[in-house]
């Protein structure tokens, strides 16, 4: 089993920036990527960003491409999401998640953490 705690998740303006954590334990070894997805009320949950956890490869969404960063620190078993340029369509439910199947699967989740943007 892997657990995944986000944090950092808040209320901002328009246009200013938060950044996302999420710590990874228990089987880590067993993690191929990390995903970062966020779900609005009456939306789909869809995937924001992710990053494979040895080489580095990365995935973003054509929504946030160029506003939103995501990394990680395998020394820390952390991955984090930068955010700028925030929209209120941003504004969700933003989700950590943990691939071990390496076909996107994405097995674990963390419990979630509130972004809110206000225009």
């Amino acid at each position: 089993q892997v657990q995944l705690v986000e944090s950092g998740g808040g209320l901002v303006q328009a246009g200013g920036s938060l950044r996302l954590s999420c710590a990874a334990s228990g089987r880590t070894f067993s993690i191929y990527a990390m995903g970062w997805f966020r779900q609005a009320p009456g939306k789909e949950r869809e995937l924001v960003a992710a990053i494979t956890w040895s080489g580095g490869g990365t995935y973003y969404a054509g929504s946030v491409k160029g506003r939103f960063t995501i990394s990680r620190d395998n020394a820390k078993l952390m991955v984090y999401l930068q955010m700028n340029g925030l929209k209120p369509e941003d504004t969700a439910l933003y989700y950590c998640a943990a691939d071990s199947s390496g076909q996107g699967r994405y097995e674990y989740w963390g419990q979630g953490t509130q972004v809110t943007v206000s225009s």
